[in-house]
């Protein structure tokens, strides 16, 4: 299978810039896999299309300022060289070392000292392919609240305006205690906290989970034999409560809904063959195309991403590469806004 099977022509002012308010009055296309029909919606139409008894799973992650900028200082003088070096924080191994991006990687070297501000600096400890590299940080006082002082949050390329208000780039759910990811996980920020509360008063259980989307989610599939792909491991978390829930779900012939790609990717890598998930922490760099089967997943609610990408890929898993195709053109035809702040889907 290649990569140019994923392709479809998409104009750029179809591309969202910014986010629409209220974050429920995004459109919504909906597909019916039994019947095959597409319809028209929009995100606060979803209570419609839930049961009593579905369970609804998203990612609580929060995004962190996770673009820094910093300075290599001269091992002779002791001072910040003024060659300026941008990195990514991608994976956290420690309480002080984290895998990042580094651009341009070259001026990073083993051993290099890096200047970010007087709470912060760094050591680069080890460098891999790709321009990554790993920063062991020096700091006092609480990292976070370091970053919140000093870093961006690294919005996707495709976003030329500057967002004004950065918790638009978090979800209404994103949990204080889950922060890690370098992006968000888009589907949920159509999500208002009264469109939560009506969809549990629906009987609709709400099931948090968490993956920390990391730096997979900025880099395009290169190669032209999809296969041959190299998803990055990502850090994933799914407790007992979560499991217990959707557990009983699956028993009982009742739907598992999830919110993103990334909710898929954690529910697919925990789940047996027969859509059982366990409850478990881990990385998991699993990666779902054609033909891959659903074990867990029964639904799922995602906004419209980039042609030959791998979320591309995971979505014509769920409903095959031609309907995908088919599907998007759709929205193309009728003008949807696309990515990270476009609209949404609903696939049943």
């Amino acid at each position: 299978m290649q990569k140019k099977d994923f392709y479809y022509d998409l104009p750029e002012h179809l591309i969202a810039q910014t986010p629409i308010e209220p974050r429920d009055s995004a459109r919504m296309l909906v597909y019916n896999r039994a019947t095959q029909s597409i319809e028209d919606k929009h995100f606060y139409n979803v209570l419609e299309y839930l049961k009593s008894g579905d369970v609804m799973v998203v990612n609580k992650t929060k995004v962190l300022p996770a673009r820094i900028y910093g300075t290599k200082v001269d091992a002779k003088t002791g001072e910040a060289t003024g060659a300026k070096i941008e990195f990514l924080l991608h994976k956290r191994q420690s309480n002080t070392e984290w895998e990042t991006l580094a651009g341009p990687a070259k001026r990073a070297k083993i051993g290099d000292t890096i200047y970010f501000c007087d709470k912060l600096t760094a050591t680069v400890k080890g460098e891999a392919e790709g321009g990554l590299r790993n920063l062991e940080f020096h700091f006092e006082g609480v990292f976070e609240e370091i970053l919140d002082e000093i870093g961006e949050t690294p919005l996707p390329h495709y976003i030329k305006e500057k967002l004004e208000n950065l918790a638009r780039y978090q979800t209404v759910y994103a949990s204080d205690a889950a922060a890690g990811s370098a992006a968000a996980p888009t589907a949920g920020l159509h999500f208002t906290p009264e469109l939560i509360q009506k969809i549990k008063d629906k009987g609709v259980h709400f099931v948090e989970i968490l993956l920390h989307v990391g730096i997979g989610t900025f880099r395009p599939v290169k190669e032209d034999d999809v296969t041959k792909h190299k998803m990055h491991a990502e850090y994933y978390e799914v407790d007992t409560e979560a499991a217990n829930i959707i557990n009983a779900a699956k028993k009982e012939g009742r739907r598992v809904v999830a919110v993103g790609t990334t909710s898929v990717r954690t529910l697919e890598s925990v789940a047996d063959d027969k859509g059982f998930v366990k409850a478990q922490t881990g990385e998991t760099d699993i990666y779902i195309y054609p033909p891959y089967q659903y074990k867990a997943v029964d639904a799922l609610i995602t906004n419209f991403h980039l042609p030959e990408s791998t979320l591309v890929m995971l979505v014509s898993a769920l409903l095959g590469r031609e309907k995908t195709l088919e599907i998007y053109k759709h929205a193309v035809d009728n003008a949807y806004r696309f990515f990270s702040f476009g609209d949404a889907c609903l696939f049943l």
